[in-house]
């Protein structure tokens, strides 16, 4: 019965990574999610029952002043944005209703419509499709985890919001006890999503070792979430590289899985607009008022993710690669 929730815990994980197919349509997501969701443990299951009422915040009238005159939203009265299609606790998840999206994600989404006198609504958008949505205005926003990146601000303009902060994560009874430098990687296969921040990092550390002419470590993309559990409880792969907030999740809900190393305080997750609407100023002053009135805390800490929280939000950030 423990496999099997380790298994549930990380196909959820995988799932949210990109590692499994992408769905094609809402019906399709909404079934793939129910499905996982009575995968939950009773301490998931209660921590996102007691997390469905929204919390909210009062209109910023120096954030509504910022929107750009002229401007429309997609839909009149609403600030609707993407997040995405997979069950991603803390994040983004359908609450026990099967119907209502809760999570972090959902939280700060619902601060910023607040600030700027809008209703919130929510389109689930998968990681591929989400720069097209953008572009096409099927949405103002996206809140999906999205770490900035130089090549991506050539494109978007973003607000940050939380830490992207990166970490390796282990069986409890792997013989890894820490991940800090390439060096600690080579010869290890390492399970890591495609098109993502960590692949990028995982890349460049591989690339190091080459150079060094050490044994690369070789990154391990697998299409189910359960076999690529069952990957590291078996030790046919090495390790996970997530974004800390699933392995927190995870730890805390009993997985059996342990953090070797983490990465944080080189990128930023933001919220990302269309570049050069000047939406993204109203977005940047409605994310400091609720950091500076306390809901922003109070969102992040009901997730526990109260530790990966900013002093400030920042319009595009210098990026400090490593």
């Amino acid at each position: 019965m423990y496999k099997a929730q380790t298994v549930a815990f990380f196909s959820l994980t995988l799932a949210a990574l990109g590692l499994t197919g992408c769905y094609n349509n809402e019906k399709t997501t909404h079934t793939q999610e129910n499905r996982l969701k009575t995968e939950f443990t009773e301490q998931e299951q209660q921590t996102l029952k007691n997390n469905m009422v929204a919390i909210h915040s009062t209109q910023n009238t120096e954030a509504i002043a910022q929107l750009p005159q002229g401007f429309k939203f997609v839909n009149d009265g609403y600030f609707t944005v993407a997040v995405g299609t997979n069950s991603f606790p803390p994040l983004h998840v359908l609450a026990e209703d099967n119907q209502t999206r809760i999570g972090s994600e959902i939280d700060i989404a619902q601060l910023i419509a607040d600030s700027l006198g809008l209703k919130l609504q929510v389109i689930p958008t998968s990681w591929e499709n989400w720069p097209l949505g953008l572009a096409s205005g099927k949405f103002d926003a996206v809140l999906s985890n999205i770490a900035v990146t130089e090549q991506r601000k050539q494109k978007y303009d973003f607000a940050t919001y939380r830490q992207d902060m990166l970490a390796f994560y282990v069986p409890k009874d792997s013989k890894i006890q820490t991940i800090k430098t390439p060096d600690d990687i080579a010869g290890l296969k390492i399970v890591v999503g495609s098109g993502t921040n960590q692949e990028r990092l995982l890349l460049k550390w591989i690339e190091n070792n080459r150079q060094k002419g050490l044994d690369p470590a070789q990154p391990i993309y697998l299409e189910d979430g359960a076999a690529a559990a069952l990957a590291l409880q078996s030790g046919r792969v090495d390790a996970y590289l997530i974004p800390n907030v699933m392995g927190v999740w995870q730890q805390a809900n009993g997985a059996n899985i342990k953090a070797v190393g983490t990465l944080n305080g080189t990128w930023s997750v933001a919220v990302a607009v269309k570049k050069g609407t000047g939406l993204v100023n109203a977005i940047q002053t409605s994310i400091n008022g609720v950091i500076a009135n306390g809901k922003y805390t109070q969102a992040l800490t009901r997730w526990n993710l109260q530790n990966e929280g900013i002093p400030q939000s920042v319009i595009n950030p210098l990026i400090q690669d490593k």
